[in-house]
């Protein structure tokens, strides 16, 4: 039989610019990532904007891998996706994570930018669900992982034209 554990913390309270800062500061100091991460940061915030909450429950496993869901749309059961599932609020994440009698389910509570973040990274979801809601699974605000990507995209891009501008800047007498 599954087992649905709580983690007690709340969704954050932090305001995005403060979960950007804890991206741009927890990204691997190898030079670049974190330059990276400050360079795409505007695009997850415009995301997040469009968000109800700071912060979401996340349903994992104990090997703390997201719970991916398959979702069929009933109007058009031909298009299937595979989704995950953010719910505003922990009571809403464990009765709908006792749907999987399966395997062990914790809802674990995590910044808005950082589960947007989590989808530039990840290959398997195709869109992510947020229920802003209590007690409402009939509407979520979906984000596609491709739309995500191609925000994304723009702004690495800007940053890679920044880059080469100011490598052009330098001059070529200098050693």
């Amino acid at each position: 039989m599954g087992k649905n554990t709580v983690n007690s913390q709340q969704p954050t309270a932090m305001n995005l610019d403060q979960q950007i800062e804890i991206l741009i500061n927890n990204a691997p100091q190898d030079g670049t990532t974190p330059q990276v991460v400050k360079a795409i940061a505007p695009g997850l915030k415009l995301l997040a904007q469009q968000l109800q909450h700071p912060g979401y429950y996340i349903l994992q496993t104990l090997d703390q891998s997201w719970v991916v869901q398959p979702f069929i749309n009933v109007d058009q059961p031909h298009i299937k996706k595979r989704v995950i599932y953010a719910f505003s609020n922990l009571e809403d994440a464990l009765s709908y994570g006792n749907a999987d009698s399966k395997s062990e389910i914790v809802a674990v509570p995590l910044p808005v930018t950082h589960i947007l973040f989590q989808m530039v990274v990840l290959e398997m979801p195709d869109s992510l669900c947020f229920f802003e809601t209590p007690n409402n699974f009939q509407s979520a605000t979906e984000i596609k992982r491709s739309e995500i990507q191609e925000l994304v995209q723009v702004y690495l891009k800007d940053y890679q034209q920044r880059c080469q501008s100011k490598s052009r800047k330098i001059p070529p007498h200098i050693a």
